[in-house]
């Protein structure tokens, strides 16, 4: 198995950046993109559990589209072969004193990298 191949962890860091920005821009569409549109897709929020990639979609139509920015504290990016990648990071928001943490795990699929599970917490 090769880990962190350059090329593939710099796709993967490149995509994960653009997640990052559609993220605490709320770009519905770019975040949509991203994620596996299947059935088998989940999200583990902060105060919600969701199966599908319908589930997921409607969270984010859903949700309120102001204090989204956060501050990322600590990232790691890991790349297995050419087709799999883990993203963990710590962040943290202006005004709270709780550490959050997001992981991710992405594949390569036929249309680009997407993620196929995520789980989101809070520390504290």
């Amino acid at each position: 198995m090769q880990i962190n191949l350059p090329d593939v962890l710099a796709e993967v860091e490149a995509v994960f950046d653009e997640y990052e920005h559609a993220l605490v821009s709320n770009d519905i569409d770019v975040l949509d993109r991203l994620f596996w549109n299947h059935e088998l897709t989940l999200r583990y929020g902060a105060g919600e559990n969701l199966y599908g990639f319908p589930a997921i979609q409607a969270f984010r139509q859903g949700r309120p589209a102001a204090n989204l920015e956060r501050t990322v504290t600590r990232r790691q990016v890991t790349t297995f072969g050419r087709d799999h990648a883990v993203t963990n990071i710590e962040f943290s928001r202006t005004g709270s004193t709780r550490t959050g943490r997001q992981s991710q795990t992405w594949v390569r699929m036929p249309e680009g990298w997407r993620v196929v599970s995520a789980h989101v917490s809070l520390l504290g």
